[in-house]
């Protein structure tokens, strides 16, 4: 018991074995994670298969085993970047102050109760780990640390040197190599000068991210970040389209989605377009030319796809007729293209029915945002992410050339969507990231300059243990997604890393921004203050590109096959 009796609670400054205090919990994790898998696949198996009737049934222990497997992968990530950084010489006392904490935190909720979501907390037995069972949480590391390791020393001593560090780009280093922290300067700068100053205006007056972002943003290479060379594109990483979306999105989550739908719409065009569709489209949109928006989703289906009933119908020259609703179709008005998901087989009553299409529009002013013959819309009245605006569209008879049929194959669409999820939910989790640094950034200057009973709000233990959970849970959601990206790179299937990222990063950034809220106090209800906006804006993120429920039914799915 080499840590046994170890005692970090009066030494805010690491413990010297930190590094070997965390390599020694992965192990007593992983037990811990394949003793759960194996309790709820028994709870979900009929025969020899998982059973999708029992997993619904079960949907608490699964979505919770989902849960779980992603603190232990976060874990894992976190000890993976402490010690790069360490061999680097780069682990300095607030990374290790962050690594001590995050570890000390996620240990003891996994033993305590995972949260969730506010109401809803995971309990071990929950899953149907006896005592017994739970008893690989008492190797002793575990215990040193979810015992000593997030202490209000430690708490406090890390916000000191935030404080000290104030104006950096960030709180930690973020294990990334030169190039990448070069680009992440270049849109941190970018998002301070060009969009933080203006975001909150944009967003009480529900107006239209200007054209001349986007203008500048095209000139930037943010549209065609990913899309190789070949087609007009920069041909760069996936984790170069993290660092762009956490820093634009940390000035303004609008203007970190604008490049979601040519992400969406590239990766739809790459992996299942034909050669004249890739050589035709990408260009376009790598150089904003023309601006793509997603149009799947439909009133009443929600996460469905499945049950899309928009209908595409074939006429005599081999074109196609759309008619149907669709809803929740964001920047709708502004674009050229849409990427359109409908039904091609109407006998169909699952996604084998269904195909994608570009499906091209006239773009649209103010006073007539839906000019194509054959289509209307109206705007969605939302409480926060207004920068590109939310609308309903109704298609009766509209054209879509038979050419604009994605892969040139019907009953593709549905398979197509789905192999851009990962790329949507990694670019999704940045977002998160940015909007969660936006709430720290924020609420840390406020504690700052705001005086209270004779000092900084700042220096109340309380109110620098949030912003210290803050930057600690950043860099835990920071190290997933990063670690996602890289799968992605280089050529590994990271559906769940990716679903894990998204899934944490999501519940990080609404208690970033509603801890950042909190200590605004009444300040924070005021539409004046930017927190506010933050607030808003971060609560879409554990609905949109997979709900927190749909995401942890995927994981879930994935570990117990």
């Amino acid at each position: 018991m080499p840590h046994d009796g170890q005692d970090l609670e009066m030494t805010p400054t690491l413990h010297p074995d930190l590094l070997s205090l965390t390599q020694d919990t992965l192990a007593p994790l992983d037990q811990l994670l394949d003793t759960a898998t194996a309790r709820v696949r028994a709870l979900v198996t009929e025969g020899d298969r998982v059973s999708g009737k029992l997993v619904e049934e079960h949907q608490y222990a699964a979505h919770g085993l989902a849960w779980l497997a992603t603190y232990v992968y976060a874990l894992r990530q976190m000890h993976r970047w402490a010690t790069a950084l360490s061999a680097e010489g780069n682990f300095g006392e607030m990374e290790q102050l962050i690594h001590q904490i995050a570890f000390g935190e996620y240990l003891w909720q996994i033993y305590g109760g995972i949260q969730m979501n506010q109401g809803e907390i995971l309990r071990l037995q929950d899953l149907g780990l006896s005592q017994d069972d739970q008893r690989a949480m008492m190797a002793p590391a575990v215990m040193t640390l979810t015992q000593s390791g997030n202490t209000q020393a430690a708490r406090v001593r890390l916000v000191a040197l935030m404080e000290a560090r104030a104006g950096s780009t960030m709180f930690g280093a973020s294990g990334l190599d030169e190039e990448l922290e070069m680009i992440r300067d270049q849109f941190r700068r970018y998002a301070q000068e060009k969009v933080e100053p203006f975001a909150h205006d944009w967003h009480l007056k529900d107006e239209l991210i200007p054209m001349e972002v986007i203008e500048e943003l095209a000139e930037m290479g943010v549209f065609g970040l990913t899309i190789p060379e070949e087609f007009g594109g920069f041909g760069l990483s996936k984790a170069s389209m993290c660092v762009v979306s956490e820093e634009l999105s940390r000035g303004y989550i609008g203007v970190g989605s604008l490049g979601t739908r040519s992400e969406i719409a590239a990766e739809l065009i790459l992996a299942g377009g034909t050669d004249a569709q890739k050589e035709n489209w990408l260009p376009k949109i790598a150089s904003a030319e023309i601006l793509p928006t997603a149009v799947f989703t439909e009133p009443n289906t929600g996460s469905d796809l499945g049950s899309l009933r928009t209908r595409a119908v074939k006429d005599d020259n081999g074109d196609y007729k759309v008619t149907g609703n669709k809803t929740w179709i964001t920047h709708a008005a502004r674009t050229h293209v849409m990427t359109l998901l409908a039904r091609t087989d109407p006998d169909s009553t699952d996604h084998r029915g269904l195909s994608m299409f570009l499906a091209e529009k006239t773009p649209g002013t103010d006073d007539t945002p839906f000019p194509t013959e054959g289509m209307t819309g109206g705007e969605i009245e939302v409480l926060g992410y207004r920068g590109m605006k939310e609308y309903e569209l109704g298609f009766d008879g509209f054209h879509v050339k038979g050419e604009n049929l994605l892969g040139g194959e019907e009953g593709k669409g549905f398979k197509q969507l789905m192999e851009t999820f990962e790329s949507a939910r990694i670019q999704t989790a940045a977002r998160a990231i940015g909007v969660a640094q936006s709430a720290l950034d924020i609420s840390m200057q406020y504690a700052q300059d705001r005086k209270q009973f004779g000092k900084s709000l700042i220096n109340f233990p309380r109110v620098s243990s949030k912003l210290a959970m803050m930057a600690v849970e950043v860099m835990v959601a920071r190290q997933l997604t990063y670690f996602a990206a890289w799968e992605k790179d280089h050529g590994q299937r990271c559906d769940l890393e990716a679903g894990m990222a998204k899934l944490l990063g999501a519940r990080v950034a609404w208690a970033a921004a509603d801890n950042g809220l909190q200590i605004h106090g009444g300040n924070g209800f005021a539409l004046e203050y930017k927190i506010s906006r933050v607030l808003c804006d971060a609560r879409i993120l554990n609905i949109f590109e997979g709900a927190a429920e749909i995401q942890a039914q995927v994981i879930a799915r994935r570990l117990l096959a």
